[in-house]
């Protein structure tokens, strides 16, 4: 634990439906990990979630779910796994949820299936180009192989209802991701056409796209980069600007993925790098606090 005069919020952790993964998926998920299968039971334990939290001193979580059922497993039965989950403590257990826009349901009303998450208590969502074999700005015509018109109305419904969007930028390990969706240019389209929309682009679009995401979040006042899946000691080595970049900067770890150890770790990396403390602040607690406030 950390002594520091404000709480922590890691905005990028992995409680899933664990039990869901495909094979090949959970192959990945495991590997290095002997606590793996401690790991999965605790998915269905909030207190030992927020027992983990609190020995490594964080405050709140952002828990990450998606749809995508051929990938990875998950369908959109994992949204109210994860509003079930929150429920026991929904100030520190941030329910992150998606949609799939080829689902029947979300084409036909996808302001609807916006207003479905809004009453689960969900507190963003999370598209994820690579695992859903998508790209983030297929609701235009010509901007990708298929068109996915639905994609507009879900962004156009969470600019309505000022709920964020969490987009995957950068590539993805897990087999059969298509990671040239990991672009985040393609999120400078949402940034023209929902102005209002708070888009936070996962992983600064590491390793080979940082700069474009970069690019993004200078762009629009309501764009953000998450720090998760970038190794806390080479943060200042893809992000040389993270000083100057603090205010548009959120944390997160990717706990319990592949390369992280524990919560603590990474922070207690990320307090060794050459930063202010008015940086490390707004990094660490209070740009999570003004974008996802206290309920």
């Amino acid at each position: 634990m950390h002594d520091l005069p404000y709480p922590v919020t890691d905005i990028h952790v992995h409680i899933q439906p664990w039990e869901r993964l495909h094979p090949g998926a959970q192959t990945v998920m495991s590997r290095g990990r002997p606590d793996y299968e401690n790991l999965t039971a605790m998915m269905h334990d909030p207190a030992a979630v927020l027992a983990r939290m609190d020995a490594d001193g964080i405050d709140r979580i952002g828990m990450i779910n998606y749809v995508a059922p051929r990938l990875m497993g998950f369908d959109d039965d994992v949204n109210d796994w994860i509003a079930e989950v929150s429920k026991a403590d929904p100030r520190r257990l941030l329910a992150f949820g998606g949609l799939d826009p080829r689902d029947l349901a979300v084409i036909n009303d996808p302001a609807a299936a916006v207003d479905r998450l809004v009453d689960l208590g969900i507190r963003a969502l999370k598209i994820h180009p690579p695992h859903q074999e998508l790209r983030a700005n297929a609701y235009r015509h010509g901007a990708a192989e298929e068109h996915l018109p639905a994609l507009e109305g879900i962004y156009d419904r969470l600019q309505e209802v000022r709920m964020p969007l969490m987009i995957h930028t950068g590539t993805s390990v897990f087999p059969g991701a298509r990671s040239r969706y990991g672009d985040p240019m393609d999120c400078d389209d949402i940034g023209i056409d929902f102005p209002e929309l708070t888009m936070i682009l996962a992983h600064c679009g590491r390793p080979m796209w940082t700069q474009g995401a970069i690019f993004v979040i200078r762009r629009f006042p309501n764009a953000y980069i998450d720090l998760s899946s970038i190794p806390p000691k080479r943060l200042l080595h893809y992000i040389p600007m993270l000083q100057k970049l603090a205010d548009k900067c959120l944390w997160g770890t990717d706990w319990p993925g592949p390369g992280v150890p524990t919560m603590d770790h990474n922070v207690t990396q990320f307090l060794d790098l050459d930063l202010s403390d008015e940086a490390r602040r707004l990094i660490l607690h209070d740009n999570a606090a003004a974008l996802f406030p206290d309920r």
